[in-house]
C-alpha cells in the first residue's frame, strides 16, 4: 500500500521557513518515502526561488515531488523577507488549522510545521502560549494512540528530551512545576517511545530542579515533595524510571547509555543538552497527539531570511523522523494497540 505524503506548513512567510523548505524538497526530491506537499500561497514559494507545482488533491504528491514542491493552495499577502507582519497571521494560522485537518483524515501521514513568530501571531489575537499548545486545541476531540498529550519532546545529538514545563519564566516554572504534571508526561513519554520509537522497554530518567538534586533537602525540597513521589507512583504501574538525577552530570556520554529518555523540569534544562550535541539537526516533535508532529528545533531567523544563508538541516530532519514515527505508530498499530 502506497505510502501517504507528509504535510509542512507555512510558518511565518517572512521567516526562513519558504528557504528551508525549497532546500529540504532539493536534497529528498529524489526520496520517494519522504515526498511531502506544504499548505501555502504559491506566491511565497515562488518568491522563494522555488519551482513549484499546485495540487488539489494529496493523491497528486508522489507523482509531482520529483520535479517540482507540490503546493495545497492559499490565498495571502506576499511577505517580504526578514519584515513579518500580523497581516499574515490567518494565513499562517490555515495553514497548521488545513494540516491538521489532512492528518486526522488520513490524507496526511504527519505534519511538519515550519517555525512560526509567536510575537507576530499575538498582534492578530493568536491565544496560545505556542504550537504544541495549539496543536493540542486543535486535535482535542480525536482520541490520542497513547496517554493524550500534548507533551514537547526534542531530540537531537542521540538525545531525547521532554519537557515538564515549557514556556515560563523560571520563577514561574519552578513555582508551577506538579507531580500531576511529571505523571502525565512521563506517560505520555512511555507510550510515545514504544509507540513511535519502536522502544519495546522504554527507560526514563528524571532530572531534578534544584542543583545536585535538592540534596537531600538542603538546597530545596521540590525533589523529596514533588518530584520522587511522582517517580515512586510511575514505577507502581509499570513505568522503568529513577527518581530526580542531578541534571550536571544527567547528560554526558555514559549517562546517556543509561535511559532512553529524559524528563527535564524546566525549558533550558532540557534544550540546551540538546542543542549542544545537535545545534543544526534537532526535532522537536509533540508527543500524546492523534496525529504525528515534528518540528525543526529553531525559530523564523529574520535576521536572515531571504539571504540563502537558512540551513535546512533540522528541517529534514524533522521531515525524516516524521516518517520513521509514522511508520512506527502504523506498524505498532496494526499489531498490537499503543499503552
Amino acid at each position: 500500500m502506497p505510502l501517504s505524503p507528509l504535510l509542512l506548513t507555512l510558518g511565518d512567510p517572512s521567516g526562513i521557513g519558504p528557504e528551508i523548505t525549497i532546500k529540504a524538497w532539493q536534497a529528498l526530491k529524489g526520496h520517494s518515502d519522504y515526498s511531502f506537499a506544504i499548505v501555502a500561497p504559491p506566491e511565497v514559494i515562488r518568491q522563494a526561488g522555488g519551482k513549484v507545482h499546485v495540487i488539489k488533491d494529496l493523491s497528486e504528491v508522489t507523482g509531482v515531488f520529483g520535479n517540482a514542491i507540490p503546493i495545497l493552495p492559499l490565498e495571502g499577502a506576499a511577505a517580504k523577507a526578514g519584515h513579518p507582519s500580523s497581516e499574515h497571521a490567518n494565513t499562517v494560522t490555515q495553514s497548521i488549522e488545513i494540516a491538521v485537518s489532512k492528518a486526522l483524515s488520513g490524507e496526511a501521514a504527519a505534519i511538519i510545521t515550519n517555525p512560526i513568530a509567536k510575537d507576530v501571531l499575538y498582534e492578530a489575537g493568536f491565544k496560545f502560549p505556542g504550537h504544541t499548545e495549539y496543536l493540542g486545541e486543535l486535535t482535542a476531540h480525536s482520541d490520542a494512540p497513547y496517554t493524550r498529550g500534548p507533551v514537547m519532546m526534542l531530540s537531537g545529538g542521540g538525545l531525547r528530551v521532554g519537557l515538564a514545563t515549557v514556556h515560563l519564566p523560571l520563577k514561574d516554572a519552578a513555582a508551577q512545576l506538579s507531580s500531576e504534571a511529571i505523571l502525565t508526561n512521563a506517560r505520555v513519554m512511555h507510550g510515545a517511545l514504544r509507540c513511535d520509537f519502536g522502544v519495546p522497554s522504554p527507560r526514563l530518567s528524571l532530572a531534578g530542579l534544584n542543583p545536585h538534586a535538592g540534596e537531600g533537602g538542603a538546597l530545596g525540597r521540590e525533589e523529596i515533595d514533588i518530584i520522587n513521589p511522582a517517580a515512586k507512583i510511575l514505577r507502581s504501574e509499570g513505568i522503568e524510571i529513577t527518581n530526580a538525577q542531578s541534571a550536571d552530570t544527567l547528560f554526558h556520554a555514559e549517562a546517556r547509555e543509561g535511559y532512553d529518555a529524559v524528563l527535564a523540569m524546566y525549558h533550558d534544562q532540557g534544550l540546551i543538552p540538546v542543542k549542544t550535541l545537535d545545534f543544526h539537526g534537532g526535532v522537536n516533535i509533540t508527543l500524546g497527539l492523534p496525529i504525528v508532529r515534528t518540528s525543526p528545533d529553531h525559530g523564523t531567523a529574520f535576521n536572515i531570511a531571504g539571504q540563502n544563508k537558512a540551513r535546512p538541516d533540522s528541517l529534514i530532519a524533522a521531515i525524516k523522523l516524521a516518517r520513521d514515527i509514522a511508520n512506527n505508530r502504523s506498524n505498532f498499530l496494526e499489531g498490537n494497540p499503543c499503552p
